[in-house]
């Protein structure tokens, strides 16, 4: 196999036809997530960034833009490329999101207006794909039945995180993360048991079809979120707090952005 079908068959046909991910681009992927982790740290800390509260409120915008883009791509009122689907769609809002830090930080510097100008700049993004979606609503089918299943799973979720969270150290502080993945696990589970869509990530498709059900994805968020957060806080302890909070702000991201373009594919009546 030549490199240009190679990368035909594990990176382009897998975008182009809605074929999910494989191991091959799932390796390649997390390797370049982590390479981007750590120069965006980088990047920050060169800026004088501190990734603090005040930068995770602002940068909520941003996070919620893409998988708004992904779900009025899917619905077809942008068109599909491969700059509007993952992984291509996360490397586009990443570069508004880095453009729009440089453009503040060089006309307000680190100060605290910072942190409030960025984050109206997300929202005019964000009500730029709002103002599209509201001209263009007569191309949604919104499913209203969609809150009769999400709403009761997503409070036993989350009501299981909050006992776990009430015995164990380790979940307590870092609740919001628990809470955010079980949020992202609930809108999968949702969309595959009631609603007939199906799992994209290898390892998570492999579990469901083992199992029979997409609530394995629960156990999956455990067996993946409890390793990550004891080597942060235990492991790694002495190392840089912001580099800390800025590798579970990107953990946070990979629960929240999923778990929200679930949630609005699934709501707004895209295909299966």
């Amino acid at each position: 196999m030549g490199l240009q079908e190679f990368f035909q068959r594990y990176f382009v046909d897998p975008i182009k036809y809605n074929q999910g991910y494989n191991p091959v681009n799932t390796l390649v992927y997390a390797i370049i997530l982590g390479i981007a982790v750590l120069l965006l740290y980088r990047f920050l800390k060169r800026l004088g960034v501190k990734v603090d509260e005040r930068f995770f409120v602002a940068l909520m915008p941003y996070i919620f833009l893409g998988p708004l883009m992904r779900a009025m791509t899917d619905v077809g009122m942008l068109p599909r490329t491969y700059l509007t689907v993952s992984p291509g769609g996360y490397f586009v809002i990443a570069a508004f999101a880095i453009a729009s830090l440089l453009v503040v930080w060089r006309h307000v510097g680190t100060g605290e207006k910072l942190y409030p100008l960025y984050r109206d700049v997300g929202f005019l993004l964000v009500g730029g794909l709002l103002f599209i979606l509201i001209i263009n609503l007569d191309k949604v089918n919104f499913r209203w039945e969609y809150f009769k299943y999400f709403i009761p799973s997503l409070l036993v979720a989350e009501a299981f995180i909050w006992t776990l969270s009430r015995k164990f150290e380790l979940i307590r502080n870092n609740r919001l993360l628990f809470y955010t993945h079980f949020y992202d696990a609930t809108t999968t589970f949702v969309g595959i048991q009631f609603f007939g869509y199906w799992e994209q990530h290898v390892l998570a498709r492999t579990l469901i079809d083992l199992t029979g059900t997409a609530a394995v994805m629960y156990l999956e968020k455990l067996i993946i979120l409890l390793p990550i957060v004891w080597i942060l806080d235990v492991e790694m302890k002495d190392e840089d707090p912001d580099l800390i909070n800025f590798v579970k702000l990107a953990m946070f991201i990979l629960g929240f952005g999923p778990g929200t373009r679930n949630l609005l594919i699934t709501l707004m009546g895209v295909g299966r």
